[in-house]
Parts: C-alpha cells; structure tokens; sequence
C-alpha cells in the first residue's frame, strides 16, 4: 500500500495516523506549525465516553489518557451576572466526560507515533491534481505527490478548498480570552468562584465564562455579539486598559467578582471569532481524498467538536485497515457514517451554541438545569 498524506497534526490527523501506524499502514502527517510547542493550544476539553474515549482505546492510549485527567474539573456551575448562584452540577467521580489540557492530549498522541511521521514547518500553499494522483506544494518550497490524501487541517483546510468545499462563516460572536495563574494564592476569589470546573454567567447576548484548568489556571471567556470588525479596534498594547474596555463591553449589571475574572487577567487578550461551516454543506468527491475533524464539519464550540475528531481519525483509520487494496471503498464507507451523523450533530451544536449564549439567554441556564436533572445529574440551586 503506497503511504498515507495525511495534512494537519491536530487531533484528528494525529490520531488517524496513531491507528494506521498499529496496523502497521504507513502514514505522513504533514503540519505547517514549526513545533508541537509553537503555539498554546487552547484550553480543556472534556472527553466522552461514547466517542472521544473510544478513540482512544482505538489509539491503545488510555493510561497516558488518565495521567492528564484533571480531576474534579467536570463541575459546573451556572450564575446571573450579579453572581448569584443559579444551579450546578457536581463532579460525580464517574469520568464520563473528563477534563484535559488539549495541549497535553495532543501530545500523547504525538508522542506515540514513530519519530519522522510528523513533519512540522509545512504549510500548504496550494494542492492540485496531477494525473490520477495529487500533488500538495508547501510554503517552504517543497512538494510531496500522493495518491491518498487526507485532510485534517482544521477550519480553513486547504484540503476542503481543493475539493470545492464551503468556507467557515463568522457567527455573529467574538471570544476575548485571558488566564489567571497562582489562583489559589493571587486570584483566591475567583478560585472560589469557579469552583474546579467550569463557571458559566450570562446575560442574553453576552457572558463570561470561567474554566479551572490544572496547574492552578482559570482559564476566562468574555462572550460578546460583535461585528468581525471590533476586534481590529482593541488595543491590546496595554493589557491592563484592553481587558478594562473588554469587560465594559459587556454593559452594567455584572458583579464586581465576575468582572475580575476579566479585568485581573494575567496575560494579554486574544480575541477568538467564532466560525462554522454552514449547515447542510458538501463538497466535490474526488478518489483518493477524504475530510476529517473541523475540516469536514466546523461547528462553534459545544465540547462536541474535539471528539468527534479524536472519533473521526479512529474510525477512519479503522476502515482504511480492513480495506488496504480499496481505499476509496474505505473512504466510501466512512462519508457514508460521518455526514449524516456530523450533519445531526452540527445542527444540535448550532442550537446548543444559540441557546447558551443567544438573546434567550439566561433563561436557558435554567433549562439546562432543569435538563441535568431529567438526565439523571445531582444538582443543587
């Protein structure tokens, strides 16, 4: 079997080539990040049993999964902007959804796979057919020609491009980030706020959000409705002035001790747009290409995103095993589960995405409460 390209080493490249590379497939992912380490990774996820932890079993990687567990943290709780308590969901110690560095899982991943199968600092320039085959071109200069291509790049995939995909659409809502480090001895009040999981406070259009990450980090959202445009206005010169206008966006009303979660913020803001693939979309079936991850089904975030990526590459990798002489027969089989089943769950996040951070909001926080309940959740308010 001539080898795999597989472009981009987020999760769903990584761990489609962890499970190539156990059934003995060759396999190259191609990323144009120069390191592991070039940039911070993003924040926790919380994976689930029925398709990020499967995954992983996939990947034989679930002792190295426990180690970076951050224990505690699937607590949530919920606020009014005046920092009352609304209700909260305890973390019950069964694990059904523990919560990881996103950073830390990728690393698992990478380090599980044979040195060289990575080749960093390869960014793709352009991709075009050549003959039955394809052939990518990097930024770098080099070019690589392949029969079997498989994008994993995320967002704005240059694989989804050659292939006449949609591009991403900006949702109408800016994410302004910031981290809180020490929070035990510096930041004691929003420790407490948050609590060791995540703390959700809205109001309808806007909110803050606030994430207790391992190594004593709270991780802080505001959520704002904003033109693309407003972020090019912030001046993030002056951290201290920026997450001061970042927080006055959000209007009066909000507690003092929730704005702190924003405004004490110990590193520069950054300014996350929220993008999705429009519901619905498709794109050109070419033999020897296949999508996956947030290449094939960009949705805004719902913890949903990152694994059906891990779930994504495993199955993938799956299939492709049990049909080396017939790849394509493989990628068939693949399209034919995935895009019905991304298409449901692009539609539920899209929904879930509105509901928690829309104009009904905070009227969802208690719906969602009363929803922990009927599934079974302890709670209190």
């Amino acid at each position: 079997m001539k080898p795999i390209v597989i472009i981009g080493a987020g999760l769903a490249g990584l761990t489609l080539a962890r499970v190539l590379h156990l059934n003995g497939i060759p396999a190259t992912v191609y990323e144009g990040e120069p390191s592991i380490n070039a940039r911070t990774q993003g924040g926790q996820l919380d994976i689930h049993d029925f398709n990020g932890q499967t995954a992983l079993e996939q990947c034989q990687l679930m002792d190295e999964f426990r180690s970076i567990i951050n224990m505690g943290a699937e607590a949530m709780r919920f606020l009014d902007s005046g920092g009352e308590l609304v209700g909260e969901i305890p973390d019950d110690g069964e694990l059904t959804n523990p919560e990881v560095l996103r950073g830390e899982l990728r690393r698992i991943l990478a380090e599980s796979l044979p040195d060289g199968t990575i080749q960093w600092g390869h960014k793709v320039a352009s991709i075009h057919g050549s003959g039955t085959g394809h052939t990518v071109v990097f930024a770098n200069g080099a070019s690589i020609d392949t029969d079997i291509l498989i994008g994993a790049d995320g967002a704005w995939s240059r694989v989804r491009s050659y292939l006449n995909g949609a591009a991403p659409e900006y949702l109408g809502t800016l994410w302004a980030e910031t981290f809180l480090h020490d929070v035990e001895a510096r930041h004691p009040g929003s420790a407490q706020l948050v609590g060791r999981g995540a703390m959700l406070a809205m109001q309808p259009g806007r909110g803050i959000f606030g994430h207790r990450e391992a190594n004593d980090i709270i991780h802080s959202y505001a959520v704002l409705k904003k033109p693309l445009s407003w972020a090019e206005t912030l001046d993030t010169t002056d951290r201290a002035q920026a997450l001061q206008v970042i927080a006055d966006q959000l209007g009066e009303g909000w507690s003092p001790e929730l704005r702190q979660l924003l405004t004490a913020g110990d590193t520069d803001p950054v300014i996350r747009p929220i993008w999705g693939l429009p519901l619905g979309h498709t794109w050109d079936r070419i033999p020897g290409v296949m999508l996956v991850g947030d290449a094939a089904h960009l949705t805004p975030p719902d913890g949903d995103g990152a694994n059906w990526a891990l779930y994504d590459g495993a199955e993938l990798g799956r299939l492709i095993a049990a049909s080396t002489d017939d790849v394509d027969a493989a990628f068939d089989a693949f399209a034919e589960e995935m895009l019905p089943r991304s298409a449901a769950s692009s539609e539920e996040g899209y929904q879930s995405f509105e509901s928690t951070f829309g104009y009904n909001a905070p009227a969802t926080l208690r719906n969602m409460m009363e929803g922990a309940k009927t599934y079974g959740h302890e709670y209190r308010d």
